[in-house]
């Protein structure tokens, strides 16, 4: 961020843009038809159909020059690829941690932390569950526990860190189960499912000596270990003057295990397992090339390991790890000057807007955060996402789960967007809200048994003034109002 002459802070962009991508803007009845076609599921909407693509900062953000120059020098070898140990060097220099194992992605990761430590009856307690790694959890027989602070709930706060797991709710939980029956802790930086809600260096130092207590290991999920040691520097007493580097030391200091997706702060492809424990490593080798490649690929091309190589290093720098979270608190506060009600203070990943304080005449069943992403695109061609109740697979009975929270989440990939384009989704979603009533809810019509919000298909159902063609009265507002919107 930037001070202007006239007091106005501005997310400065120290980058100049080398190569384009030409965008379409398909027009609202294009738009209109688009979303009815995908279920009303903005994961199944072509890429052709929309104008902005926010949808998540994984896998899509700018690479670098140095990335890309880096990713033609990669040596192919199937074993002992010498790309493998530039990795693995950045990893001990930027994490400190000595053992690597490459993996496709996130989710990858997961799964081989559940196949290796994840037992029936085991119960997991995090600061917030990924609907990915709660999936692999589960599925390996195990229970997902929940503990973040009760201010994670409350989306219009000025709390720093929202993602802290609750330190008493943990007490309380290993004195409930005993520390048997708990393979490790969870710690994911920032705390996706909350809005990014970034957790405190104080927090996670609370969280390690209690594990030392019980002897639990500590597992940190790195995806946006970035963005949150942004966020530490900016809002943590004592952390001001330390570096985004040293910040991330000492973060991984207090981790036994850590895995992260390199899609997100890396800003690369594929994942990795690290570890300063060589009996971790034992334990989790053997099963790499059973379900990813060998251990020097790990199921990634080995052009981008070199790019997630230079993209370790290049996260530790200031502007590299803020690039993305200044440009969201920019967005945050102009969304919050038109009076859409958005998660503050600003997290990492996006701008996640308040879909039950934007559509209070919805409830959960209705799946509001779903409804609100689709009013979003028809009315913008901005694809955002659904974290709300959609998100929630059903308990084993059937019973729908419901989500504390019900979020649009509007992500800025790193070096992507301009101030114009942030401009625009304000302006648009600024207008949906002043015809908020008009927006209806959902129903499945396709439902999967797991993950169904990649997957399952929806339509509009009448929700207070709303009628059941909500979606077409939409797009007739906005053509009576946007007549030359093209």
């Amino acid at each position: 961020m930037i001070k202007l002459s006239d007091g106005r802070n501005l997310p400065l962009d120290m980058h100049k843009v080398k190569i384009i991508q030409r965008l379409p803007f398909p027009t609202v009845e294009q738009r209109l038809a688009a979303i009815r076609e995908a279920g009303f599921n903005t994961f199944l909407l072509r890429t052709r159909d929309m104008f902005l693509d926010m949808l998540t900062d994984s896998g899509t953000n700018a690479q670098s020059d140095a990335q890309l120059a880096a990713s033609m020098e990669a040596d192919d070898a199937y074993a002992g690829s010498e790309s493998f140990y530039k990795l693995a060097e950045a990893v001990r220099e930027v994490f400190g941690c000595e053992y690597t194992l490459p993996v496709h992605q996130g989710r990858a990761a997961e799964h081989l932390i559940a196949k290796c430590f994840v037992k029936p009856g085991h119960v997991i307690p995090m600061n917030q569950h990924f609907t990915t790694t709660k999936a692999h959890f589960v599925m390996a027989g195990g229970t997902v526990e929940e503990i973040c602070i009760d201010e994670a709930f409350n989306t219009d706060s000025s709390y720093s860190f929202k993602g802290n797991l609750d330190i008493e709710k943990l007490k309380s939980l290993i004195f409930k189960h005993g520390a048997d029956k708990i393979p490790f802790i969870r710690m994911e930086s920032t705390a996706n499912l909350l809005g990014g809600q970034p957790f405190s260096m104080a927090n996670l130092k609370e969280v390690r000596a209690i594990a030392d207590q019980y002897k639990i290991p500590i597992i940190v999920d790195t995806s946006l270990i970035g963005d949150n040691a942004y966020m530490i520097k900016r809002r943590e007493a004592g952390y001001e003057n330390r570096t985004i580097g040293e910040i991330i030391h000492e973060i991984i200091s207090m981790a036994d295990l850590i895995y992260m997706s390199a899609r997100k702060s890396c800003t690369s492809r594929g994942g990795l397992i690290a570890t300063r424990k060589k009996e971790i490593y034992d334990l989790i080798a053997p099963l790499v090339p059973v379900y990813e490649g060998f251990l020097t690929y790990g199921g990634i091309s080995t052009r981008e390991i070199e790019s997630m190589a230079v993209g370790l290093r290049e996260m530790t720098d200031e502007y590299t790890a803020g690039c993305a979270a200044d440009l969201i608190e920019y967005f945050v506060a102009r969304l919050s000057e038109k009076g859409v009600p958005v998660v503050t203070p600003a997290g990492g990943v996006g701008a996640h807007i308040d879909a039950m304080r934007f559509l209070p005449h919805l409830d959960h069943p209705q799946y509001p955060a779903g409804a609100l992403a689709a009013a979003i695109f028809i009315c913008s061609g901005v694809r955002g996402m659904e974290r709300g109740t959609v998100s929630m697979d059903r308990d084993i009975d059937g019973t729908e789960l419901i989500s504390e929270l019900e979020l649009v989440r509007l992500a800025v990939p790193r070096r992507v967007f301009t101030l114009s384009h942030i401009e625009y989704v304000v302006d648009r979603v600024a207008w949906l809200y002043n015809h908020r009533e008009m927006i209806g809810g959902l129903t499945f019509e396709y439902e999967p048994e797991m993950l169904r919000f990649f997957l399952g298909r929806l339509k509009p159902v009448a929700a207070g003034k709303a009628a059941s063609n909500w979606d077409e009265k939409l797009a007739q507002a906005f053509i009576r109002d946007f007549s030359l919107d093209m």
